[in-house]
């Protein structure tokens, strides 16, 4: 009976626990499949993740998938936010009625010390044991049932990514019997009553025996030994319920370690990872955004047929399927960098990387953690930004952001092609990738410059030092790397495609009003106010080499990068070709950019130019949806707009100094 009413009374909420690397997400998504949700903690920028999982008797079971944790004492965000969560203390997020703790099988004295801080709370808990798998390939036998009776919950072995132990999960969760652990870790007497003394009011303390406040010095000695007291019941603890005797000194992950971590050959084997990864990204998603792009255009012309010309049919057309199409369309080519990058997570190796890249970034001030968001923003800079949330220390976090932008994302490579095709029409192919590679690497370089200079003025050089577990090697679980995939996917859609879309309905508003009844269409765009703010900032980007139609570009470019090509279409009044070849439309536009002129007769695109452009464009951020990513994640527009500004100031000085410094020259 108690059963049965607890699936038709309240719904029962579980906090799902652990420390990083215990498999907890991929239990989470094994528990709730696709009923879950992602969102941000009011507040702060850790990560929020819900979901419904199925209890035994068919009752749904909330599911709040706590951020990773080594410890109740919070030195992160994240573990602040879980203690908060389990003490009660956060009004957005109720307290739990039963906790999920997760604990890698094969690492359980790491992992037991934050299980037993949990149980200690006060809250029914079941204990997950898991990655047994792991455990059982190097001969390592635990004993749940010594376990379960010595820390009074129960205690379940599992193989989360083989759904292995999830029905008893299920009944443990469903049952109406869990009750809360009276395990205590033994606190020497003395210690126990010097930390009650501590916490008195000071009226209590009077003739306790401790009129002084104790020092700062005297406190970090109590912590201390609490610590040392809690890790050696947890290994009293394994112990008796963990035999060790058969396993191996050298396991398999050490030998892989030995190679993949090597000084000289961990890099080169990283690097030819990192490349592969790349020529996925540029050569597998070709034919995903062509189709992508193919079923945004067949809509276009399809809403043209159905509808009279009028400005609401070019609203929808131009302004609203077009601005969703211009992110749709790079979908592919992040959801290739996120596969991967699940896949190096869930096998162990994104740990790794982070390890060996650890010497790199300490060179600017950062540490390992840094570089894998930075690894994404060359795929695009949102979810980068977003990815920064694995990085503890705020200072570090907060660099990241600003610089990561610096990465050329793949929404420049239009404009790179273009501008290209456009400065060397004649030369090589190799000579052109060659051209491609230099621009990657002048906004790799600006990355490390500018987190140096960061670094310095944020925290006077001081670098907070990389503490991470590198947890063993496994095979990856496809179905939860796809169920990332495909969560992550939303929230880039839902956080940037709103933005882009807004801007791009703005956009088409400003290069169509007011309308002009006769008079050709670069007279209209003249004449529009987007023309009338490309004629106002001529003077500011004329030094630059840039004319007002350049200018219109540049401004409409805020919504996204690769808008600069479209602007540049239709303000040079690039004509439509009815060739299927999508060539074709690329040559018309390179060959009318190569042949506009100034008002004195002279060429408008130039080499120079054309190269000022691809300076102004590695540094500056044109990308509205990723300024609204930095406020999300900062929690302030401050920090948002010193990141637009800095890097714009960065961006005209850069492109100046070519474009000048090209005519000192001789160049033209």
């Amino acid at each position: 009976m108690a059963d049965q009413k607890s699936g038709q009374g309240k719904q029962r909420t579980f906090a799902l626990v652990g420390n990083p690397n215990s498999g907890k997400t991929t239990l989470f998504n094994a528990l709730t499949g696709l009923r879950q949700k992602v969102g941000n903690y009011p507040g702060v920028t850790v990560e929020r993740k819900e979901g419904v999982a199925i209890g035994q008797h068919g009752e749904k079971l909330a599911i709040i998938d706590l951020p990773g944790a080594y410890s109740l004492e919070p030195a992160s965000p994240d573990e602040a936010i879980l203690r908060a969560v389990l003490t009660g203390k956060r009004a957005d997020t109720p307290l739990p009625d039963a906790v999920i703790c997760v604990v890698d099988a094969s690492n359980a004295e790491r992992h037991l010390y934050l299980a037993t801080q949990i149980l200690e709370l006060g809250l029914p808990t079941v204990i997950v044991l898991n990655m047994t798998d792991v455990a059982e390939g190097r001969n390592i036998r635990l004993d749940p049932e010594i376990m379960s009776e010595r820390l009074g919950v129960p205690v379940i072995p599992m193989q989360a990514n083989a759904r292995i132990g999830l029905p008893e999960l299920r009944i443990a969760m469903s049952s109406g019997d869990l009750k809360p652990s009276s395990h205590k870790v033994p606190v020497p007497t003395e210690l126990q009553n010097l930390v009650e003394k501590a916490s008195l009011d000071p009226d209590e303390k009077a003739g306790s025996g401790l009129e002084m406040e104790p020092s700062d010095a005297e406190r970090e000695i109590w912590a201390e030994q609490l610590i040392s007291a809690r890790y050696e019941a947890v290994q009293k603890l394994v112990d008796d319920a963990v035999d060790r005797s058969n396993s191996p000194s050298e396991t398999s992950t050490d030998r892989l370690d030995s190679w993949l971590l090597h000084r000289f050959l961990g890099p080169i084997i990283l690097i030819s990872v990192l490349g592969f990864v790349f020529y996925t990204i540029f050569a597998w998603a070709g034919i995903p955004m062509d189709a992508i792009d193919g079923s945004f255009g067949w809509l276009g012309d399809t809403v043209k047929n159905l509808m009279p010309e009028g400005d609401l049919r070019d609203l929808i057309t131009d302004g609203i399927i077009g601005g969703v199409g211009g992110v749709v369309i790079f979908l592919p080519q992040i959801l290739i960098l996120f596969f991967f990058i699940g896949l190096m997570e869930d096998t162990g190796y994104l740990s790794r990387v982070a390890f060996i890249m650890d010497r790199v970034m300490a060179k600017v001030g950062l540490n390992g953690r840094a570089f894998i968001p930075i690894l994404s923003s060359y795929a695009c800079a949102v979810p980068a930004i977003m990815g920064t949330r694995t990085i503890e220390n705020p200072k570090d976090r907060l660099i990241t952001i600003m610089v990561a932008p610096f990465a050329s994302c793949s929404a420049r490579l239009p404009v790179y092609l273009m501008m290209i095709a456009v400065m060397m029409p004649g030369v090589s192919s190799l000579q052109k990738v060659g051209m491609m590679l230099g621009l990657y690497l002048i906004g790799t370089i600006a990355i490390f410059i500018f987190a140096w200079i960061f670094n310095r003025a944020l925290r006077h050089g001081e670098r907070t030092p990389m503490i991470m577990e590198l947890p063993g090697y496994k095979a990856p679980n496809l179905k939860a790397v796809l169920l990332q995939m495909w969560t992550r996917s939303k929230i880039f859609l839902r956080r940037a495609g709103t933005v882009i879309l807004g801007i791009s309905i703005l956009l088409w508003a400003a290069e169509t009003y007011p309308k002009m009844p006769e008079g050709t269409p670069a007279e209209q765009q003249a004449q529009s106010y987007a023309g009338r703010i490309g004629k106002t900032i001529e003077p500011a980007i004329e030094p630059l080499g840039y004319d007002w139609r350049i200018g219109i570009g540049v401004v409409a470019s805020f919504a996204a990068r690769e808008v600069f090509v479209s602007a540049m279409q239709i303000t040079f009044n690039v004509e439509e070709v009815d060739d299927e070849n999508e060539d074709a439309t690329f040559d018309r536009t390179r060959d009318r950019l190569a042949a506009a002129n100034r008002d004195d007769g002279t060429p408008l695109f130039t080499p120079l130019v054309c190269l000022s452009l691809m300076m102004f464009y590695i540094f500056a951020l044109q990308c509205a949806s990723t300024v609204a990513i930095t406020k999300r994640e900062t929690n302030s527009w401050k920090w948002a707009a010193f990141q637009f500004g800095y890097m714009t100031a960065v961006a005209y000085l850069a492109a100046l100094v070519v474009y000048q410094g090209g005519k000192l020259l001789g160049y033209s």
